[in-house]
């Protein structure tokens, strides 16, 4: 299991059980899948680029993943010098989609939306989401860039399984990583795909588009990109919405394992507290304890269907498989309610084919929306070099589902990636007096509410928002496209009405395959 913080999983394709209710996480994520900017051929890298090459927009669209859904943009290249500081060497191309507004008389500071990750491209992450911006749309443009080495701003893209750095020897990681540097390094220097420039290209586009100052979201990764852009650019920020967030100050990845930990002993523990659910599967902690020792003593072999095309795969299921479930089934609230339900399948009839089957659907999705050697660029430069031991040493003695294992992995792979540009401030404090809004979930198992609460120490003009029981990201939370419309507009917190958030609850536990209690 690859070890990014923030990813976003896309839409399913075919799932043994699935809540009739699901939509797209807003995050990674983690960080959505798959959605493409039509026109958008593949932009080779080119040798040299003239600086003073312009921003062109034409009429394009951008479509969902599964052709659900088509969004009208304007859309164009961005040319910039791979390493800012050799002008004249290697350029790549941003890929950009502006959604003009609605109005004819819109505002003149735009929203520019920021995807997680790291490794998910903006343009895929809007278009499964879109609805959620829908009240911002009506007087702002929205404006998408893929970030350096995501979507079509030359991805960086390695062909690894999302549990590779469980199942792998450190000689098979090793030689996967020099696979993968090898394969890119005909058209890119990994080492320049950072948060520090990332946040200079979003800067030269907004310049580019004229804005003399923009309002930002940002979705988990996306925080941090967004809180980065502010401390080097603060007259140009009027507003920050900060989703799932990442304080400044965190080297995340080395706590991972006991958030992932918390995040599911929080869902077990509300299904044991709801009558509908402890009258089906009683405390499913112990469906959880009983499946983790009998897949840790011997893995499953089963045929499972294929989530696309219903054919049997062979499967070896195991601890690997089961914390790929655990962990991605609990950045939503609505793959969160077939939890229990999946476990005492496993647990109590020693039914292990839906659990088999969310482990492929899961990983399927997120192998495809995150690009891993981008995500390797920023973790190795960003966050492996600040682990706290004390934080690895605290997950050995506690024993999370996730271990250790995904960390040593990591560390390993970042011994051979090479270690890009980082600014020294990128995890020093933030003051900022732009108004800000911060949301967090409960039950999110990458981006805890701790994370916010430490990052609003940063903005005396902030509001936190905290949704119980709820997952990573909450962007697509009923009312909340209100909320962040309201506080757009104003810029403030003021007076900004949240009460309808108070009434958002998880999707409801699935206590049979038919779904939740009546």
């Amino acid at each position: 299991m690859r070890v990014a913080y923030c990813r976003a999983a896309g839409p399913p394709d075919k799932l043994d059980v699935i809540p009739s209710s699901y939509k797209p996480l807003a995050a990674f994520s983690l960080t959505a899948v798959l959605a493409a900017v039509a026109p958008a051929p593949a932009m080779p890298v080119q040798a040299a680029v003239p600086a003073e090459a312009p921003l062109s927009l034409s009429t394009c669209q951008i479509e969902h993943p599964l052709q659900l859904a088509v969004v009208a943009a304007e859309c164009g290249v961005l040319w910039v010098a791979e390493n800012p500081r050799q002008p004249g060497a290697r350029h790549i191309p941003l890929r950009i989609a502006r959604v003009p507004a609605i109005s004819r008389a819109k505002r003149p500071d735009p929203l520019f939306v920021l995807a997680g990750g790291p490794g998910q491209a903006a343009g895929a992450f809007y278009v499964t989401v879109a609805g959620a911006f829908a009240r911002i749309l009506r007087e702002r443009d929205i404006v998408l860039i893929d970030q350096r080495g995501t979507g079509d701003s030359n991805r960086l893209d390695c062909k690894v399984d999302e549990d590779f750095m469980s199942h792998s020897s450190a000689e098979e990681i090793d030689a996967a990583t020099r696979a993968c540097l090898a394969s890119l390094a005909p058209r890119a220097d990994v080492a320049y795909y950072t948060t520090s420039l990332a946040v200079e290209d979003l800067e030269r586009v907004r310049a580019a588009l004229g804005y003399a100052r923009i309002n930002l979201y940002g979705s988990s990764y996306g925080t941090r990109v967004a809180q980065h852009y502010l401390r080097h650019y603060p007259q140009r920020v009027r507003s920050v919405i900060l989703d799932g967030v990442v304080p400044v100050e965190a080297a995340l990845g080395a706590s991972a394992a006991l958030d992932a930990q918390a995040a599911l002993d929080a869902v077990l523990a509300r299904c044991a507290g709801e009558r509908a659910c402890h009258g089906a599967f009683g405390d499913p902690a112990q469906d959880y304890h009983a499946v983790r020792a009998a897949l840790s003593a011997r893995a499953i072999r089963l045929n499972v269907p294929d989530p696309s095309s219903g054919v049997p795969a062979a499967l070896e299921f195991g601890p690997d498989e089961l914390a790929t479930v655990l962990r991605l089934g609990t950045y939503s609230s609505d793959y969160a309610a077939l939890l229990p339900l999946l476990l005492h399948e496993a647990g109590a009839r020693e039914n292990y084919t839906p659990l088999a089957a969310q482990f492929l659907m899961i990983e399927r999705a997120y192998g495809q929306s995150v690009a891993a050697g981008m995500h390797n660029s920023v973790v190795c430069a960003e966050d492996v070099p600040f682990f706290d031991p004390r934080d690895i040493e605290r997950t050995r003695q506690a024993a999370p589902y996730l271990g250790t294992t995904q960390i040593e992995g990591l560390k390993a792979l970042c011994r051979l990636w090479p270690r890009g540009p980082v600014d020294a401030d990128l995890h020093a404090p933030l003051e900022s007096e732009v108004p800000a809004l911060l949301l967090s979930g409960s039950a999110d198992p990458v981006t805890p509410p701790a994370g916010a609460r430490a990052a609003a120490r940063a903005f005396p003009h902030s509001r936190s928002l905290l949704l119980e029981g709820l997952g990573h990201g909450q962007l697509t939370v009923p009312c909340m496209d209100r909320v962040m419309a309201q506080f757009v507009a104003e810029a403030s917190v003021e007076q900004l009405d949240a009460s309808c958030t108070r009434n958002a609850r998880p999707l409801p536990f699935f206590i049979s395959r038919n779904g939740p209690a009546p």
